[in-house]
């Protein structure tokens, strides 16, 4: 009889090919043509990841069990949360006929002639080699940062263009996602309980230079429009309200019962930062879109009913452990977690990651505006 380990590489493929073999609905047609961006290429960690930590590193993980992936697909499908993320909209906007698939599920250049997805949950823009000098716990630091994703893309694209004129035209014809990618840097350091001022803080010039650096590289291949989301709420995370809610002080909350401190570290260090250095690579002949991840999900956290959401589901985890925020410990969301009757209602979908309906949200805000610069369907469409 075939061992449980032997079974385990068929469920793990039909488990991840399914939802892109199933889905072909255009929720936002591009206005006024049909979409330009032909391919949708994607980098980042896990609130862009469709299933390459799951098919790379650890196919046991509670992300392959429901209630993951309840919401839209009915089943897991390697995404950290109860349905589509936030990439997966953009490509249903760009009318692509499914889903971009995990890189490490495609062979030939046909599976990635739309276009494929980079993103590793838990990737950092650092390399994995910068955190084991530091000293950190590496079994949640994946080796595959945004250099080893680059790599990917290069792989990639020799095999869609064997010719230097071929891979010009893609490189022109293609949109490039590139994260949201960087949080994890100072997420891996504030799990282990690093010093704050003395070892994240520091980290924002180098986690910056990294994003620079895989711009460049992909404008020296040819991209003509790559889009770049900046950090998320991080003071607005059910994980971090709950870690940090025995050390802190009324004062230390702005008024949707956010922690200022941390929302300030992602907004006025990485994120200010990180436009920054968008404004200097800027060129006539390239569209670079920051989206604004913080200011989409800061919008539904203090504007919850406004916005179809629960008051208590703004800054309480739909999946969890219940514990303070729903959310005592990290990953805690798996098939015996506290469930809330109703994802939709919720912002967080498991205290670190966000639900189908906020990423719907934050995906609308960044395709049509009003939180990016431009918005992505203006440059997207012929």
């Amino acid at each position: 009889m075939a061992s449980s380990m032997a079974v385990l590489p068929i469920l793990l493929c039909f488990l991840l090919i399914c939802p892109y073999a199933a889905v072909s609905a255009v929720r936002y047609p591009a206005p006024g043509g049909a979409a330009a961006c032909s391919r949708l290429f994607s980098f980042g960690d896990s609130f862009t990841d469709t299933g390459n930590y799951v098919t790379s590193l650890s196919p046991n993980v509670t992300v392959l069990t429901l209630p993951f992936g309840k919401t839209f697909f009915g089943q897991p499908s390697g995404r950290f949360g109860d349905g589509r993320l936030i990439v997966d909209f953009i490509t249903e906007a760009l009318k692509l006929p499914a889903f971009s698939p995990p890189y490490l599920l495609g062979k030939t250049a046909g599976d990635f002639r739309h276009g494929t997805n980079f993103a590793v949950a838990g990737a950092t823009a650092l390399n994995q080699s910068f955190f084991k000098d530091l000293g950190l716990d590496l079994s949640i630091i994946p080796p595959y940062s945004l250099n080893v994703q680059l790599e990917w893309f290069e792989h990639v694209l020799q095999l869609l263009g064997p010719t230097e004129q071929e891979r010009k035209d893609i490189m022109s014809s293609s949109l490039f996602l590139m994260g949201e990618v960087g949080a994890n840097d100072y997420n891996h350091l504030l799990f282990q309980k690093r010093p704050f001022d003395a070892e994240i803080r520091p980290l924002v010039p180098k986690v910056i230079q990294q994003i620079e650096n895989a711009i460049k590289v992909l404008i020296g291949l040819g991209a003509k429009t790559i889009v770049v989301p900046g950090n998320v709420a991080m003071g607005c995370i059910p994980r971090f309200l709950a870690m940090f809610q025995s050390n802190s002080s009324h004062g230390d909350y702005d008024a949707a019962g956010c922690l200022k401190w941390l929302n300030d570290f992602a907004e006025n260090d990485h994120n200010r930062e990180l436009k920054r250095m968008l404004h200097r690579i800027h060129h006539p002949k390239i569209t670079i879109i920051y989206a604004d991840y913080y200011g989409a999900m800061l919008e539904i956290i203090r504007n919850p009913l406004k916005h179809g959401f629960t008051k208590d589901g703004a800054l309480s985890a739909c999946c969890g452990d219940g514990g303070p925020y729903n959310s005592g410990s990290p990953f805690s969301c798996n098939a015996t977690s506290t469930l809330c009757p109703d994802p939709a209602k919720f912002v967080s979908w498991d205290g670190i990651h966000l639900t189908e309906a906020a990423y719907s949200f934050v995906a609308r805000s960044v395709l049509d505006g009003p939180y990016a610069e431009p918005s992505i369907l203006s440059k997207c469409i012929s």
